[in-house]
C-alpha cells in the first residue's frame, strides 16, 4: 500500500506522523497511521478512545503498554489490540527512535486530531515539554475528545474545564481590548469566569490568602496573613508567574464587603490595586477580577513596551491556575465547613496575583 507522502512534524511530542490509510479510503471504517520517534508530555499520560478500539503494531524499537491493570512489552511483530474505552498508557523502552503503527477502529476524528497537533506546534502552542498550552488543551478536549482523553477526570468535568478555559481567553482579550487606552506605564486586566460554588464560599476563598498556596498552584508558594480580614490589614505573599522569576509583594485590605467584594492595594516588586467582586448567578457565582498594575519602577516602566505582551501572556496563564483550582476547593470547602453570613468575613487574606 503507498503511503501518503506528507508527514506531520510533532516535535514538541517527540513524533512525526504518517497517515498510512485514511478513514476516507477506508468509507470511515478505520485509518492507520505510522508513529516515528519518542513520544512524550500528554502522549504518555493514561488516556482512552471512547468509540475506537486500537491495534498497536511495533515496527522497530519497542514499547511497554499498560491497561487493566497488566503491562504488556511490545517490539518488532507484536500486536496488541485495545478494546473502546478501555484507559491505557503507551510509552517507548530502550533508547533511540521507534516505529509503530496504530490502526484505530472505526476512523471517528483520529486524522484530524493528528492535523490538529501538527498546527498547534506550527503556531507555538505546543510547549517543548510535550505538553499543550491551556488554551489548546481545551480546544483538544472540545474539538476531538472522542478521538483520546485523559481517563480522569470524568469527561463531562473535562469539557467544563475546558468550556471555563475558553471562556476565561475570551474574557481576556475583550479585557486586553478595553485596556488599550491605558496608560504606557499601566497595565489592566479584566477576567471573568462563573464557578459552581455558593458566592459565600467563593468569597472566603478569595479573601483567606493562606488558601492560595493550596488552590491557586503552582502560582502562589506561600501566603503570611495574620488575623481575620479587616479593612488594614496586611499580608505578605511569594508568588510566581510563568516566567522564570519569583515576585514578594505586601498587600493591605482597602474594601472588604462580604460575600460580594474584596480588594487589596499592592506594594513591593510590584505595585497596584486588585478588585475581585462576586455576583450569585444560578448555579454559583460568577466572579471579576480587576488587576491593576503601575509600572513605575525605572527599569520596568523603561521596557514596558518591549515585555507588555510577555506580562499579558505571564497573568493569562496565572489567571488560568485560579479557574482550575477555585472551583473545586470551594466546592470541597462548601461541603465540609459553615460558610459566612452576608457582611461578616471569617477567613483572612487579601492577596492578588501577579500580572508578569
Amino acid at each position: 500500500m503507498a503511503k501518503s507522502v506528507e508527514l506531520l512534524a510533532i516535535p514538541e511530542l517527540g513524533i512525526e506522523v504518517q497517515v498510512v490509510e485514511s478513514g476516507a479510503a477506508t468509507g470511515g471504517e478505520r485509518c492507520a497511521f505510522e508513529i516515528t520517534g519518542r513520544p512524550r508530555g500528554f502522549l504518555t499520560q493514561e488516556h482512552a478512545h471512547a468509540v475506537q478500539s486500537e491495534r498497536l503494531e511495533p515496527l522497530s524499537g519497542a514499547m511497554r503498554v499498560a491497561m487493566e491493570g497488566r503491562s504488556y512489552v511490545l517490539s518488532a511483530g507484536d500486536v496488541l489490540d485495545i478494546p473502546p474505552g478501555t484507559p491505557h498508557t503507551q510509552e517507548p523502552m530502550g533508547t533511540g527512535a521507534g516505529t509503530v503503527r496504530i490502526t484505530h477502529t472505526p476512523a471517528a476524528s483520529s486524522e484530524g486530531f493528528l492535523e490538529k497537533l501538527a498546527t498547534l506546534s506550527r503556531d507555538g502552542r505546543l510547549l517543548k515539554s510535550g505538553w499543550p498550552r491551556p488554551t489548546a488543551a481545551a480546544e483538544l478536549i472540545l474539538e476531538y475528545g472522542d478521538a483520546g482523553a485523559a481517563s480522569k477526570p470524568p469527561p463531562a468535568v473535562q469539557r467544563a474545564i475546558a468550556k471555563t478555559i475558553l471562556g476565561g481567553a475570551r474574557a481576556g482579550r475583550a479585557a486586553r481590548e478595553r485596556a488599550a487606552a491605558a496608560t504606557d506605564n499601566e497595565y489592566l486586566f479584566v477576567d471573568e469566569w462563573d464557578v459552581a460554588a455558593p458566592a459565600p464560599v467563593v468569597f472566603d476563598a478569595l479573601a483567606d490568602a493562606r488558601s492560595y498556596p493550596t488552590w491557586w498552584t503552582p502560582v502562589y508558594i506561600d501566603v503570611d496573613a495574620d488575623g481575620p480580614p479587616v479593612l488594614g490589614k496586611v499580608s505578605r505573599q511569594h508568588f510566581k508567574g510563568r516566567l522564570p522569576y519569583h515576585l514578594h509583594t505586601q498587600s493591605t485590605i482597602t474594601r472588604l464587603e462580604p460575600p460580594h467584594l474584596v480588594q487589596g492595594d499592592v506594594e513591593g516588586d510590584l505595585r497596584g490595586r486588585g478588585t475581585w467582586t462576586l455576583t450569585p448567578i444560578p448555579g454559583g457565582t460568577h466572579v471579576r477580577f480587576d488587576w491593576q498594575v503601575f509600572a513605575d519602577r525605572k527599569l520596568l516602566r523603561m521596557l514596558t513596551p518591549v515585555l507588555r505582551p510577555v506580562f499579558r501572556w505571564n497573568h493569562d496563564w496565572a489567571i488560568a491556575r485560579a479557574m482550575e483550582g477555585l472551583e473545586p476547593y470551594a466546592r470541597g470547602a462548601s461541603a465540609s465547613a459553615p460558610v459566612a453570613a452576608e457582611g461578616e468575613a471569617t477567613l483572612p487574606g487579601d492577596a492578588v496575583p501577579s500580572a508578569g
